[in-house]
């Protein structure tokens, strides 16, 4: 089977996820003995339809416009027995650049008007149309994004000559490779995979391997408050996401408890596996209150207020101990210098990261 990948994502170095689902699809075409070949739209010139119909009468079948499109792109999209179109949601459908190259697929039509099996009007094709698998990411986290894109990707990639095989889509795309949900990305992209390997085998994707795939993340509330504190944070230290990302940063809690909800992300589990132990937090000025976390052989779970017996006790002026946590300051300093007291098993802190 001869595969032609599109990416149209304008995003590199790593930080594109609709790249990395695609390349784990890929790999599974690969593995399954398909030949693939990946286009990156970034790097090619392709210039807009003009609608000058040139395509149908002058040079049937070719399109006025001599750029990577034509010479290129083209004929290797008429040879292909499946096409991956694979685009981040922009504005719930396609984003420009692979609007712009479906549109250029339009010298394989003819000008005329018949009607299909359905009775919708359509022109005839002049070659045969390849198959068609779409993948597509978003930060949003409900399914329910996707409506337009698939409503348009149906529409137009269903008929009597066409045949789209697979739609893959994949909600919260911006917060899967954090920390908390690292184990779920591992199946979603293994689930991936798995996916391209069949629909090398089957043109279909099983609905279990799909399940994988848009498999949902636990507590909603909480993918939501690290989104929006990830947003707060680059804004206040005007940065965008790719230099958020580069530097490693971390998001800055506003209150205890999206502290809570940063501490818990932040811990890890393995590290903690033959411990228990509470860690509580004294929290004034800018923001005023306590919390605490139970440590349970592996597992962590967060509360407001104070415990009995704590194993460690850190009080701290809420935004002293921020900068710590967003490493902005150094622990060790700003306790020699007195800004925070602690008591108990300081060593504790480090089953967090």
């Amino acid at each position: 089977m001869r595969v032609l990948a599109i990416n149209s994502s304008l995003r590199k170095g790593g930080q594109s996820r609709t790249e990395m689902l695609m390349n784990h699809l890929v790999e599974g075409m690969r593995e399954a003995g398909a030949e693939v070949e990946v286009v990156h739209l970034r790097q090619k010139k392709i210039k807009y339809c003009i609608g000058c119909f040139t395509c149908m009468t002058k040079t049937p079948g070719t399109c006025v416009h001599k750029d990577d499109m034509t010479n290129e792109l083209f004929p290797k999209w008429l040879e292909s027995d499946l096409v991956v179109y694979a685009t981040p949601l922009f504005h719930h459908t396609v984003n420009a650049p692979m609007k712009t190259f479906i549109e250029r697929t339009f010298p394989i039509c003819e000008p005329f008007l018949e009607q299909d099996d359905s009775g919708r009007w359509v022109h005839p094709q002049r070659h045969k149309y390849p198959a068609v698998a779409v993948l597509s990411v978003c930060g949003f986290l409900e399914e329910s994004a996707f409506e337009g894109l698939s409503h348009y990707v149906n529409f137009l990639f269903h008929g009597e000559n066409r045949k789209l095989v697979a739609e893959i889509y994949r909600t919260a795309s911006n917060v899967i490779t954090r920390s908390p949900w690292k184990h779920k990305l591992t199946d979603i992209l293994d689930a991936t995979r798995q996916a391209g390997r069949e629909l090398v085998e089957s043109m279909a994707i099983s609905p279990q391997t799909m399940t994988r795939i848009v498999q949902p993340l636990d507590d909603v509330q909480s993918v939501r408050d690290v989104a929006n504190l990830f947003w707060k944070t680059c804004i206040a230290e005007g940065v965008n996401t790719k230099t958020f990302e580069q530097k490693g940063m971390v998001p800055r809690p506003d209150s205890i408890e999206t502290y809570m909800t940063i501490m818990r992300f932040g811990f890890n589990s393995q590290a903690a596996a033959g411990t228990n132990a509470v860690l509580q937090f004294k929290f004034s000025g800018e923001v005023e209150g306590s919390c605490y976390f139970t440590i349970d052989k592996g597992t962590i779970a967060a509360r407001l207020g104070t415990a009995d017996k704590p194993d460690l006790t850190v009080d701290a002026p809420f935004e002293v101990w921020m900068d710590i946590v967003t490493g902005k300051a150094d622990g060790m300093q700003m306790f020699m210098e007195g800004k925070y007291q602690a008591e108990g098993d300081i060593s504790l802190m480090g089953l967090f990261g």
